[in-house]
C-alpha cells in the first residue's frame, strides 16, 4: 500500500491510498478516482518524500495483517471524526448544504439512517459511514 498526495482541479488537497503507482493511474484513467471535497474527477498526483530508511540495522516494516489494517483504519477514522463537528440528526441536510456551498467547508460528523446515506451519494456528496465506537453504544 502507498498512500499519495493528491490534487484536484479546485487545489483540493488530499491524500488517498494504492495499492502501487499503477493502480493509482489505472483507477484514475477509469475515472474512479474523485476529490473527497468537491467530488472533482479532475485529480493529479502531487510530489511527496519518499520513505528514507535512515539506519542500515533497521529491519524493514512489518507486513501488516488484513486485519490489523482495518483495525488501523478505523482508528484513523474514529480519530478524524472526533475532531469534526457533531450535528446529530441533521448530518444530511447540513452535508447537503455544505456540498452545495450555503454552509461553510467543514467536517461534520452526524446520524443518518441508511436511505439517507444512499441520497447523499446518489447525489455525488461524498460521505463515509464509521462503525460506531463501543462507548458509543450506550
Amino acid at each position: 500500500m502507498i498512500v499519495l498526495d493528491l490534487c484536484c482541479d479546485r487545489d483540493h488537497r488530499f491524500e488517498a491510498w494504492f495499492a502501487s503507482g499503477e493502480a493509482f493511474e489505472n483507477q484514475l484513467a477509469a475515472g474512479l478516482v474523485t476529490c473527497p471535497h468537491c467530488a472533482s474527477h479532475n485529480v493529479r498526483r502531487l510530489p511527496s518524500a519518499p520513505y528514507v530508511q535512515t539506519s542500515s540495522h533497521a529491519s524493514p516494516p512489518a507486513a501488516m495483517t488484513p486485519t490489523a489494517m482495518a483495525a488501523r483504519v478505523i482508528d484513523a477514522l474514529r480519530s478524524a471524526a472526533a475532531k469534526s463537528e457533531d450535528v446529530g440528526e441533521r448530518f444530511a441536510e447540513e452535508a447537503r448544504r455544505i456540498h452545495y456551498g450555503d454552509s461553510e467547508e467543514r467536517a461534520i460528523r452526524g446520524k443518518a439512517d441508511r436511505a439517507e446515506m444512499i441520497e447523499l451519494i446518489e447525489e455525488g456528496i461524498p460521505v463515509l459511514p464509521v462503525p460506531p465506537d463501543k462507548d458509543d453504544l450506550h
